[in-house]
């Protein structure tokens, strides 16, 4: 399948910290005259590279609207055709821990004071690991289209010339929790039926994690997501490739009963799992829907999103970083 930004087609899915926002006097409000944009990161999707002709037009798109942006694009390799590969092989804990310790050694992020995060289809759920994992440098603000952060009860069906897909096609769906799919196979390490958690609970690789839905709960996941001055969560109305759509709200919807259960009336919401209630009753927390399928995302709702989140200017100099890395010790 393919999906179209900015009117550009490109590949996409074929399947214990300070809890407090960054300092507003080291983030100030966006001036046309003073300071800069912070840094703008991008995860692209599964089955796009980045490179990828229409995922660099998001970017000119970004630094359009807010002159000045330096655009990251996020790859777990060099190599276009690699970095589309490691989209459905490969061991996700591997790839973020890749992401994280790039990020950290990258000249322009490593010395700014904070970056935003914009992340498509399964790089939104990617990029929150990232935020939860290790922030550093730290997401102000967080952005996800079409994510899958509650998981997937489907597997869609591979297109009759991808071959990499059709490749590993049966072992996904009839053995999505063996050893295999959980370590090597993307899209079966953020599965998760809800008819099913027993398993999803003992053999996932990756999403049960990040999503701190086991026993044992991460602190520091709570803490990082607690530091997102905003954190935007978008879906597709009408959306067939991400089975449920709602996952990209973290609501839990029952395939076979056509039962939704609103992320509001969860228990990883009442019991704040991740954060997310905290954000929420602070008006941090965003979930919005606009029409159409996947990935079908218009300029229009690009350009207003980079400046509804991403428009903050700061005075990025060395006093700047010293005191936000001293706030962010505390």
């Amino acid at each position: 399948m393919l999906c179209k930004i900015t009117g550009i087609w490109l590949g996409a899915l074929t399947l214990a910290a300070r809890s407090a926002p960054l300092d507003q006097e080291v983030l100030s409000t966006a001036t046309e005259d003073k300071g800069s944009p912070l840094p703008l990161v991008i995860w692209h999707g599964l089955g796009d590279n980045y490179k990828a002709d229409g995922l660099r037009s998001v970017g000119d798109l970004a630094e359009s609207v807010n002159p000045g942006t330096y655009v990251y694009y996020i790859r777990l390799d060099d190599d276009a055709s690699s970095d589309k590969t490691a989209t459905f092989l490969g061991d996700l804990n591997d790839q973020v821990a890749k992401v994280c310790a790039d990020l950290a050694k990258e000249p322009i992020l490593s010395t700014a004071p904070a970056i935003n995060g914009l992340g498509f289809s399964q790089g939104g759920q990617f990029l929150r690991a990232y935020v939860e994992r290790c922030n550093n440098p730290p997401v102000s603000s967080l952005v996800t289209f079409g994510a899958q952060h509650n998981g997937i009860a489907e597997f869609q069906s591979c297109g009759p010339d991808d071959w990499l897909c059709n490749a590993w096609e049966g072992i996904l769906k009839s053995a999505p929790w063996s050893g295999f799919a959980q370590k090597k196979l993307v899209p079966a390490q953020y599965y998760r039926d809800p008819e099913d958690l027993d398993n999803f609970l003992e053999y996932s690789n990756f999403l049960a994690d990040i999503n701190n839905e086991r026993a044992t709960k991460n602190q520091t996941y709570v803490d990082n997501i607690k530091k997102l001055e905003h954190f935007a969560m978008w879906i597709f109305e009408e959306d067939t490739t991400v089975v449920p759509k709602w996952s990209g709200w973290f609501n839990e919807y029952n395939t076979t009963s056509g039962k939704q259960t609103k992320l509001q009336d969860r228990q990883m919401y009442r019991e704040d799992w991740l954060g997310l209630r905290w954000l929420d009753e602070l008006n941090r927390l965003d979930m919005e829907m606009i029409d159409g399928g996947h990935m079908h995302l218009t300029d229009k709702v690009l350009r207003d999103v980079f400046k509804r989140y991403f428009s903050k200017r700061v005075d990025v100099d060395q006093q700047t970083v010293e005191q936000f890395d001293s706030q962010a010790e505390l």
